[in-house]
């Protein structure tokens, strides 16, 4: 059993600001809201953290993942935290506390017991996943990728402005799978004079590029001027990229992303559940697989995609051409002329059947991928439909995070 640490010695929680990209997973993932920001950094308030962990594992950088043994009293606030452009070197410790045994410090601080946890989706990636390369190149050292295709891929006629943007990076190695994401560095500063944070997007592209075999990848980048409650606000990134010319210049870093990845094994089922620019990385899971449909690798693809209209759904004309029996896609317009409402959750229930079969199969995984607000939507779904066959919605949702088999990516 592990000695507790002594009295005046604290294992506090820091994020690295230079590795940090400013997602917001952490602070929405912490359940007892120990983690706050500015405009500058996220930090952890040491006098709420309990060490329970709950953070670490939806990170996508691993900026989250680091610990300082400190004397109590000098234990850094929040407001110094809020001012770091580095982490701080290690501290020496008084002679009585650094004396104990590294094997004796425990995974959390000795405070209070943890709070209980439970994440939506899964915190580990499915069993067959490949293994990604994370933070190869960070604010300090970015890359610089060549814009080599911007096209809008949304109705010139609709208010929802969809980007499908192609970066190449040359010959220097940028490797990636379905299911990460990159940073971009807009160029220019923010209110406060520093240098734009990064902003992340989840790739459109396969691991084998935009185009096969070309070092490339593609995102799907909505240009925002408006916030969620829909008053007027310019998306300093997202405007940015939207408005970029062939041949011009990115600063990107990254890739990141662990967990939301694509099963590797044969016939892996992929259940695919997104609105608007959530179809990024089903787009590249589905690009992935459609490169292999000669190969008889592939298992089935259950898609429900949700948007307003038929012409603000990213990339339709290429998914109506896919071919039925590779791909069964299931449209949910929330505000299409003459038709009903409906929603991705929706569609899960009109097809209860074949999600049932699919989730009775555990080679079958679940991705999400759109706004915040669509989990509870999703999972109540989900369980409607498991409870109507007469299963146990509870028993399987745990199976599924245990597994690696349900995952969410919103935002």
């Amino acid at each position: 059993m592990n000695a507790p640490l002594p009295a005046e010695v604290l294992k506090q929680h820091l994020i690295d600001p230079e590795i940090c990209i400013r997602c917001n997973t952490c602070e929405e993932t912490c359940p007892i809201k120990a983690i706050t920001h500015d405009s500058n950094n996220y930090v952890v308030d040491p006098d709420i953290c309990n060490g329970c962990m709950a953070c670490v594992p939806p990170c996508p950088t691993g900026a989250i993942d680091n610990w300082r043994l400190m004397v109590r009293a000098e234990a850094y606030g929040v407001q110094e935290q809020l001012g770091w452009e580095e982490l701080p070197g290690e501290k020496a410790l008084p002679e009585t506390a650094a004396a104990l045994p590294a094997d004796d410090v425990p995974a959390a601080t000795d405070l209070a017991a943890p709070a209980p946890f439970s994440a939506p989706g899964a915190t580990v990636p499915p069993w067959s996943a490949a293994h990604p390369y994370v933070n190869l190149y960070t604010h300090k050292t970015p890359m610089t990728a060549t814009v080599v295709g911007n096209y809008r891929v949304t109705g010139a006629d609709t208010e929802s402005d969809i980007h499908h943007i192609v970066l190449d990076f040359g010959e220097l190695p940028f490797p990636v799978l379905e299911g990460q994401s990159i940073g971009i560095l807009p160029p220019g500063l923010d209110a406060q004079g520093r240098p734009h944070h990064a902003r992340q997007y989840s790739l459109a592209s396969p691991r084998d590029g935009e185009r096969a075999g070309y070092n490339n990848l593609s995102l799907t980048v909505k240009r925002v001027t408006e916030d969620h409650a829909g008053a007027a606000a310019h998306g300093v990134c997202s405007n940015y990229l939207c408005d970029l010319a062939k041949n011009d210049k990115v600063q990107v870093i990254g890739p990141f992303g662990h967990t939301f990845l694509m099963p590797n094994h044969p016939r892996a089922n992929l259940i695919m559940i997104c609105t608007g620019t959530g179809s990024a990385p089903m787009r590249a899971m589905t690009e992935r697989y459609r490169r292999r449909i000669d190969t008889g690798e592939n298992g089935r693809l259950l898609l429900f995609f949700g948007a307003r209209t038929e012409r603000e759904l990213p990339y339709f004309g290429p998914l109506m051409k896919l071919p039925r029996d590779f791909i069964d896609i299931n449209l949910a317009l929330s505000r299409e002329t003459g038709q009903p409402k409906r929603y991705v959750q929706d569609l899960i229930r009109e097809r209860a059947a074949s999600v049932r079969e699919l989730l009775a199969d555990r080679n079958t995984c679940i991705y999400v991928c759109g706004l915040k607000g669509m989990e509870v939507g999703v999972l109540d779904a989900l369980r409607d439909v498991t409870v109507q066959g007469g299963q146990d919605w509870s028993i399987l949702h745990d199976a599924l995070r245990r597994e690696g088999r349900l995952h969410f990516e919103t935002y």
